[in-house]
């Protein structure tokens, strides 16, 4: 049973019951602030990875996270245009322009409304961790990529000034974390670059900012079967990375806040607001792990601060957007080296950790991230990356299933002690592990402490069964549990065709 999005009367409504005091209501608005002000560099920097006109995320941003902030199932998560999400759209936009992007969204949008209605919060629990860390890790990488050609070709005062806005980011915070960093080292480069009259390119050089609020419309796609196999792959890879992202740094707040979010709700709030965002012309999103940590770790905790950071970053584009037109590529692309280095899990790559991971969990890292990078589709390496896993895990259980045979002291009965997990990988070594012809008559087969999950482990009693028949010797099977008993006599004798 899914949660339906509450109404803006209703987020009132909740709001007054979770006490907003003026204390309470003061960090909300201050923490919303920051977060629309960390969020303009990165969304235009996330528009320009997408190859899109800044506008285009800004616009994203902004609907995201007022929709999310009602229809969503997380208080005080952040979502807007992700540099994830960009790297997905990417590719279509450059081949086949922004009205197939818009559109892509859109479709997105709806997937992710079906996925989660149909439960897909659930099976996040199967993702693996080393897949998470393997995803996050090439995420990083994919976003570092996407600033090489921002650093190709250009004036050599743009290196110079990426240095300097490296630096400022790294050591600001030690003076005050109040204002982000990001935001001071454009303020600090743009400053120079205006007052120095330094020739760098600009973000208005990507294209014109927004002067008034986004309107609704159609994107601009033929409506035919054609499109619909065109942009549907992307709109499901959008969904699914969307998704994974947003569950993800759902979890995160939960853990952070000691508080539980609905994941289904939050799953088709995600879908709404991609709809919503692709109707108003924008690149589509889904939560941002960095910002919802700088609203949380501000003390935020309800859905205001959410929605004041959508309102506030169009107030900012709007009232400021010639100040932000003159923003240097190079204060960007320094954001995005940052950002990069901060996504990436250092830990997981650091020797002694390597040292004592077992090899399967290394190799299923590497092929997720080593995927990601081949593909340039995050869906896809976490696919394959989980599937690598469950292989490695289904081979390493596959060797816990054991048999061990006691014979009686009087030769006319042996008992064979099966151990472990019966499936599919471990069932087939099992009928190599009795003896046949040396055997006494009465043979006994203790399932206590084994447990039958498929049809290829009843399939392998049988034809133990079978063989002992053969041969004039009697088989018992003893042990089995509830779930073990069902499925035997559902299905033994059933499964070759010669009853």
């Amino acid at each position: 049973m899914t949660t339906s999005p509450v109404s803006p009367t209703a987020l009132l409504t909740r709001l007054r019951s979770a006490r907003m005091t003026p204390k309470v209501l003061r960090t909300e608005v201050l923490a919303g602030l920051v977060v629309a002000l960390a969020l303009i560099p990165e969304a235009i920097s996330f528009s320009i990875i997408a190859g899109v006109d800044p506008s285009v995320g800004l616009f994203a941003s902004f609907t995201m996270a007022v929709v999310i902030s009602v229809a969503g199932g997380r208080p005080a998560m952040i979502s807007a245009a992700t540099g994830a999400i960009a790297l997905v759209v990417a590719p279509l936009a450059r081949d086949h322009g922004l009205g197939y992007l818009i559109a892509t969204v859109i479709l997105g949008g709806l997937f992710q409304i079906a996925l989660g209605a149909l439960g897909v919060a659930k099976l996040m629990r199967f993702v693996p961790r080393s897949v998470m860390v393997g995803f996050v890790n090439a995420l990083a990488i994919l976003i570092f990529m996407a600033q090489v050609p921002e650093l190709v070709d250009v004036p050599w005062m743009v290196y110079p000034l990426v240095v300097a806005a490296l630096l400022i980011m790294i050591f600001f915070p030690r003076l005050t974390k109040v204002v982000p960093a990001p935001l001071v080292t454009i303020i600090a480069l743009t400053a120079l670059t205006i007052g120095a009259g330094i020739a760098v390119p600009t973000v208005g050089d990507k294209g014109a900012l927004p002067s008034s609020l986004p309107v609704p419309g159609l994107p601009d796609v033929p409506f035919t079967l054609d499109t619909l196999k065109l942009i549907a792959p992307f709109a499901l890879a959008l969904a699914l990375v969307g998704l994974m992202e947003s569950l993800m740094t759902a979890k995160l707040v939960d853990d952070l806040t000691d508080t539980r979010s609905n994941k289904t709700r939050e799953s088709i709030g995600q879908g709404i607001a991609n709809v919503v965002t692709g109707f108003f012309g924008g690149m589509g999103g889904c939560a941002m792990i960095g910002q919802t940590m700088i609203n949380v770790k501000n003390g935020a905790r309800t859905r205001l601060s959410t929605f004041l950071a959508g309102v506030f970053l169009m107030i900012l584009c709007i009232v400021f957007g010639p100040i932000v037109s003159d923003m240097p590529m190079a204060a960007l692309v320094a954001v995005m080296v940052l950002v990069a280095f901060g996504t990436f899990d250092w830990h997981s790559v650091a020797p002694a950790t390597l040292k004592r991971m077992p090899t399967g969990e290394i190799t299923v890292m590497t092929v997720t991230v080593a995927v990601v990078v081949a593909t340039d589709n995050l869906a896809v390496g976490v696919v394959i990356g989980t599937i690598t896993a469950m292989v490695i895990f289904a081979r390493r259980v596959a060797h816990l299933a054991t048999v061990t045979a006691l014979v009686d002291p009087d030769g006319d009965q042996v008992v064979y002690t099966v151990n472990g997990e019966l499936f599919f990988a471990s069932s087939n070594d099992l009928v190599h592990q009795f003896d046949y012809a040396g055997d006494p008559t009465k043979v006994v087969i203790d399932m206590t402490d084994a447990h039958v999950w498929d049809a290829s482990s009843v399939a392998a009693l049988d034809a133990i069964t079978t063989k002992y028949a053969a041969r004039g010797k009697t088989v018992e099977i003893i042990g089995l549990n509830e779930h073990s008993a069902k499925m035997h006599s559902a299905l033994t004798g059933e499964l070759t065709g010669s009853h």
